[in-house]
């Protein structure tokens, strides 16, 4: 499912216009990414957490010539599925 075909199923389940679940998702995306960057964790019962952890830099090889090459530290957004998450795919 790509973000389009999710439009139309939030559309089609709310009964709302495809602009407005567009607008609807758009929101909800935004308002995850803004909490992520803000190093907020977004807990939603039932469903998972999204929450953003640090990776240290460190050093790796470029597979082609084997140089040592520097990894930068990062960030890394993370997603865990919740109980009933699970549940529901199992």
């Amino acid at each position: 499912m790509n973000k389009n075909d999710l439009i139309a199923k939030v559309s089609d389940m709310s009964g709302m216009t495809k602009a407005d679940a567009a607008k609807a998702v758009d929101a909800v995306f935004d308002a995850i990414t803004a909490a992520l960057k803000d190093d907020d964790e977004v807990r939603l019962v039932g469903f998972g957490t999204f929450h953003v952890t640090k990776r240290k830099a460190g050093t790796g090889r470029n597979p082609r010539t084997g140089e040592e090459i520097k990894i930068p530290a990062s960030n890394q957004p993370k997603f865990k599925a919740g109980a009933q998450l699970k549940q529901a795919v199992n």
